[in-house]
């Protein structure tokens, strides 16, 4: 009875892919900015802070710790105090596109936590909602890159400020 019942599984898991497939083909934006992969958007009246102060950094790596620390600002009760366990829940690497204000332009995951959607979208959120980012003064549009470390109770680090794992 297995036997018979893995061609039906396979052919299960070839529809599954196929879909999945075209609708990362579809040219319909999933989300607020191109190359995001949930509906996150931020709710009105989560943006109510003053303009950030602006970056003075040379290069995009420097520039990662000023969004880092930007980020950190705005989510204080939600970042991870101290070292990571050594297992985390999710791990996502996203690459985030910013105009010459600040301005969140586009997103592209490097690595997505895939087994976790619900990480996916609220780091896709967490990233609109803190837009403004600093002013890049010194390189004009930039792309941020950086590790989010996500443990199970929904807090996280930036791996550009991260006190590591233990």
């Amino acid at each position: 009875m297995r036997i018979q019942s893995l061609p039906r599984r396979l052919a299960l898991a070839a529809a599954l892919l196929t879909s999945l497939w075209l609708a990362g083909c579809s040219t319909t934006p999933t989300g607020a900015v191109p190359g995001q992969l949930s509906n996150a958007k931020p709710e009105p009246g989560d943006n109510s802070r003053g303009k950030p102060r602006a970056s003075s950094a040379a290069t995009a790596r420097d520039y990662r710790k000023d969004a880092a620390r930007h980020v950190y600002e705005i989510n204080k009760a939600r970042i991870y105090g101290g070292k990571l366990p050594p297992l985390l829940y999710a791990v996502g690497t996203l690459q985030v596109n910013l105009d010459a204000d600040g301005k969140v332009l586009s997103m592209h995951w490097m690595r997505a936590p895939a087994h976790a959607p619900e990480v996916i979208a609220e780091i896709e959120r967490t990233v609109l909602v803190a837009a403004p980012y600093p002013a890049a003064t010194r390189l004009g549009k930039v792309t941020w890159t950086d590790t989010w470390l996500w443990d199970e109770g929904g807090r996280f680090q930036l791996d550009t400020l991260s006190e590591g794992q233990l």
